[in-house]
C-alpha cells in the first residue's frame, strides 16, 4: 500500500537534549529509555545527543550510542565521537576577541558577574566563579589570562565562555546579555542558576545539527527533537517535530507544539515508541 506524502512518516533522526530531558532528575538513563533508545537504532532511525555538555560528562549515555557514535556538545561548539575518546571531530570556537568584548560589557552591565571557559581540554575559571566539585577547573587565574593565546593552550579552543552572577534572576541576565553581546556572542542557559553559556556567533544545537544533518541527506522534515530549556529553542524550532517535556522552562513550552512527558516519566521514551510504529 502506498503511503500518502501527507501521512506522518518514521523519523530518520531523533535529536535529544540529555538533562531535564532524556536524563532523570538522578543523571541516570532509565531502563526504559535505555531499551526505546536500542530499539530506534535496530530500527534503522539515527541517535544523536545534544547538549551543552561537554564531551568529559557523555559517560552517562556512552552505552546508548548508534553506530557512528557522534554527540553534539557544548551547545553546538563541538561534534565528538564518543566512541573514541571524545575525539574533536569538528570545532566551532568562540574567538578570544569576542570573549574578552563579551567579559567587558557583562562586568560593565551586570557587576559581580564572574567567569569561566570551556576549553577543549577542561574547564579553567576565575577565583571568584563557583567551584564545581565534580570537575574542578584545571586553572583558576583571571579571566584574561585565561582567554589568552600562548602556549599553554594552543590547540585548546575556547568552546563556550560561562558567565555567573550571584543575585541576578536567571531570564533577566539572559535578556541583559543578549542586549549587551549580541554582535560578539550567542548567550543562552540551562540552568536554574542565572548561568549564562555563552557562543561564537552563529553557533547553537540547532546550527550544528542542521549542517551535520545537510552532510548525511537529513532533511528537517525526518528530524524529531526533545528539549526543555531556552538552549534547545532553536533545535526545537529546526527540527520538522519539536517536543518540550512537560517540566520544560515556560518560553520552550510557549514555543513548541508538541508535548513528551517529564524526563521523571520516561517522556522521551514514550513518544519514540509511538514514532516506531509509523511507516518509514
Amino acid at each position: 500500500m502506498t503511503v500518502p506524502d501527507t501521512a506522518p512518516r518514521r523519523p530518520r533522526l531523533i535529536a535529544s537534549d540529555l538533562d531535564g530531558t532524556l536524563l532523570r532528575g538522578d543523571k541516570t538513563v532509565s531502563p526504559r529509555t535505555a531499551a526505546a533508545l536500542a530499539a530506534a537504532g535496530a530500527a534503522g532511525v539515527r541517535i544523536v545527543f545534544v547538549t551543552g555538555r561537554p564531551a568529559r560528562w557523555m559517560g552517562v549515555v556512552s552505552a546508548h550510542l548508534d553506530g557512528h557514535g557522534l554527540a553534539i556538545c557544548g551547545n553546538g561548539a563541538a561534534v565528538v565521537d564518543l566512541r573514541d575518546g571524545g575525539r574533536l571531530v569538528e570545532v566551532r570556537p568562540l574567538p578570544r576577541e569576542n570573549a574578552l568584548s563579551v567579559v567587558h560589557a557583562l562586568r560593565s552591565a551586570a557587576p559581580g558577574t564572574t567567569f569561566a571557559a570551556e576549553r577543549s581540554v577542561g574547564l579553567v575559571q576565575e577565583p571568584g566563579y563557583p567551584p564545581m566539585t565534580m570537575d574542578p577547573a584545571v586553572e583558576v587565574a583571571p579571566v584574561e589570562k585565561l582567554l589568552a593565546e600562548g602556549e599553554t593552550y594552543r590547540g585548546a579552543p575556547v568552546l563556550k565562555l560561562l558567565a555567573h552572577h550571584p543575585t541576578f534572576d536567571p531570564d533577566a541576565f539572559l535578556e541583559l546579555a543578549r542586549r549587551t553581546t549580541g554582535r560578539w556572542a550567542e548567550s543562552t542557559r540551562s540552568s536554574p542558576s542565572a548561568l549564562l553559556e555563552i557562543s561564537a556567533p552563529g553557533v547553537s544545537k540547532a546550527t550544528t545539527l542542521a549542517l551535520r544533518c545537510a552532510r548525511d541527506g537529513i532533511e528537517p522534515e525526518r528530524v524529531v527533537a526533545f528539549g526543555d530549556m531556552p538552549n534547545d529553542l532553536e533545535m526545537l524550532g529546526w527540527a520538522g517535530t519539536g517536543y518540550a517535556m512537560a517540566n520544560a522552562h515556560p518560553a520552550v513550552l510557549a514555543a513548541t507544539e508538541h508535548r513528551a512527558g517529564s524526563n521523571e516519566d520516561d517522556g522521551v521514551a514514550r513518544v519514540i515508541e509511538r514514532l516506531l510504529l509509523l511507516p518509514e
